[in-house]
């Protein structure tokens, strides 16, 4: 059980979703573990509390990682048969209006309702419940449904689950907070089937994952004297594994193990836009911002992962990314 009360904001969030009639619920592109996982669980809410909803994904952002895949996200809608006129919009782990196909129709959106915890937030809706300190969007999702008395059953629990157990990186990254490790127990309590989730999600490995990730170690290099270690997988890369970009989730937290390293950059080109790379980026030392490295890239994130989308790779990337890091060693550019 929380043991919080509800801020105004979130007072705020909860009065308009009950007064909602249709929902839309969205997220960023290239959605993760606690986008799809705090979209599924915000569906089951919604159900509970009489208000139906749909999903939106964008047509690019399919299929779904295997891993997510088994969601039941209901009868989606996409940038052709999305109708937001009149529509409460939801969105979920967005944290700027530049990461959702949707942006340029907020405009039409009458109430927009953005839920994150992401802390560089641009705060784009029309009712914001933004918490930094919470350790996912799922955990505030979990809290809403405490709030609302929606019971937190084995359906329910899974997808929150997988949303804190991914952003946390498996209870790893500095957002594992005690709160955190409430939600966890909170989860098992209700009956989560942990065994199922961390084999589904990391332990049920395709061989196209590991011939990607073969590539990707072959190219990989260290620069600045250890402080930075890139890697990149092309779309030839991606063709001769057998892969799609859902396979090289992972990857990243392979080379930010690196003893030494302060950053890890991955560059994954985009079959929809080859010569573009999607940038993730993994801090490991705690004194590095790179959600502030991915703003400058037009990206955005947390301070220990973050990404952005870019034509730079290899020696220009590498480049970017350390002079980006000089200037925050020298007291500036972060949040």
């Amino acid at each position: 059980m929380t043991d919080r009360a509800p801020t105004a904001e979130a007072e705020a969030v909860i009065g308009a979703l009950r007064e909602a009639g249709r929902v839309i619920l969205a997220t960023h592109t290239h959605p993760d573990g606690d986008a799809i996982g705090s979209i599924v669980a915000m569906r089951i809410v919604l159900d509970a509390i009489g208000v139906s909803s749909r999903v939106f994904i964008a047509a690019n952002d399919l299929p779904l990682p295997e891993e997510l895949s088994t969601f039941d996200l209901g009868d989606l809608v996409h940038e052709t048969t999305v109708d937001v006129s009149e529509r409460t919009v939801v969105f979920l782990d967005c944290g700027n209006a530049d990461r959702t196909p949707l942006g340029d129709r907020l405009a039409d959106i009458p109430v927009l309702i953005n839920i994150d915890h992401h802390h560089d937030n641009t705060r784009f809706g029309s009712l914001d419940w933004v918490d930094p300190a919470a350790s996912s969007t799922a955990e505030l999702v979990w809290e809403l449904a405490k709030w609302i008395g929606v019971p937190i059953t084995p359906e329910l629990a899974e997808p929150l689950y997988v949303g804190l157990l991914t952003d946390t990186g498996r209870f790893s990254y500095e957002n594992t907070t005690p709160r955190a490790h409430a939600m966890a127990a909170d989860l098992i309590a209700a009956g989560v089937d942990l065994t199922g989730v961390r084999r589904r999600m990391y332990e049920d490995v395709l061989p196209a994952k590991l011939h990607l990730l073969r590539y990707a170690l072959d190219s990989f290099v260290i620069h600045g004297g250890g402080t930075l270690i890139s890697a990149r997988v092309s779309e030839a890369d991606f063709d001769a594994a057998g892969a799609t970009e859902a396979h090289a989730e992972g990857i990243i937290d392979i080379l930010r193990a690196v003893r030494g390293v302060r950053i890890a950059a991955l560059a994954r080109e985009l079959e929809v836009q080859p010569g573009t790379f999607k940038v993730s980026l993994r801090a490991a030392d705690p004194t590095v911002d790179v959600s502030a490295i991915a703003r400058a890239g037009g990206g955005g994130g947390h301070p220990q992962a973050a990404g952005f989308t870019t034509e730079l790779h290899d020696a220009d990337l590498a480049s970017f990314v350390l002079g980006q890091l000089e200037i925050q060693d020298a007291g500036g550019a972060r949040v």
